[in-house]
């Protein structure tokens, strides 16, 4: 397992939104955390990346106990977060922001190879690499957020709702991306919308509801029970 979370809660000003959630992660994997808004899917992710304290459980990334390590120590160890909102710098070039994934590292001949994967799979951020992220569509803003989680060079990559904002084609852009960064041999956690293009590429999901996971299974057992489908996800 690269990741085990173990009975993770997790508390704003006493008020709980997650309830000693328990699920892994196998190396080679996507998994999907699947919920309405405010079930609590981000305050995990956010818990993991060593953004949020939780309450009381377990972290254990890559056999190393990490509950309470600072979030700069997890990022060194490979655990990368891509936030809900992109969260940029508008006023710097896409290149940049690119490398600003990579601020850790030090061997510059990674950085440059990270970036060549990134614009492998955007290659109109190569066309866009001097231009200013604040001016690039939703879309292009979120491939450059894609892209610098990517430039540290994650062995776990998190992914908090990629697909917001975005229109229906550039929705399956990013899913497909998705799979392609899996395929590249990246352990993918991916919090997202679009419900059934997510349960189409997970090998495995959890389905959160009110802070709880509710349900787990593989991505095509969650897909084909249309009957729990309607019941936690509502579609």
């Amino acid at each position: 397992m690269i990741l085990e979370v173990e009975q993770l809660a997790v508390r704003y000003h006493e008020v709980p939104a997650v309830h000693r959630v328990s699920f892994s992660v196998q190396a080679g994997e996507i998994v999907a955390l699947l919920g309405s808004n405010g079930s609590g899917k981000s305050s995990i992710l956010r818990a993991i990346a060593g953004l949020t304290a939780p309450s009381s459980g377990r972290i254990v990334f890559d056999s190393r106990d990490i509950t309470r390590e600072p979030t700069h120590v997890r990022a060194a160890l490979g655990l990368t977060l891509v936030p809900e909102g992109r969260r940029l710098f508008p006023k710097l070039s896409v290149d940049k922001n690119l490398r600003l994934g990579g601020y850790a590292r030090r061997d510059l001949e990674e950085i440059e190879q990270a970036l060549a994967l990134v614009f492998t799979l955007f290659p109109v951020l190569k066309e866009r690499r001097l231009q200013m992220v604040g001016t690039l569509s939703g879309g292009e803003q979120q491939m450059v957020a894609i892209g610098r989680g990517l430039t540290a060079k994650p062995k776990l990559l998190m992914l908090d709702e990629p697909s917001w904002g975005l229109a229906p084609k550039l929705v399956t852009k990013i899913i497909d991306t998705i799979q392609a960064i899996n395929a590249s041999g990246v352990t993918i956690l991916l919090v997202e919308q679009s419900v059934h293009r997510a349960l189409a590429i997970a090998h495995r999901a959890c389905v959160i509801q009110t802070g709880r996971i509710v349900l787990e299974g593989t991505g095509q057992e969650l897909l084909g029970n249309a009957s729990l489908q309607k019941a936690y996800l509502g579609i």
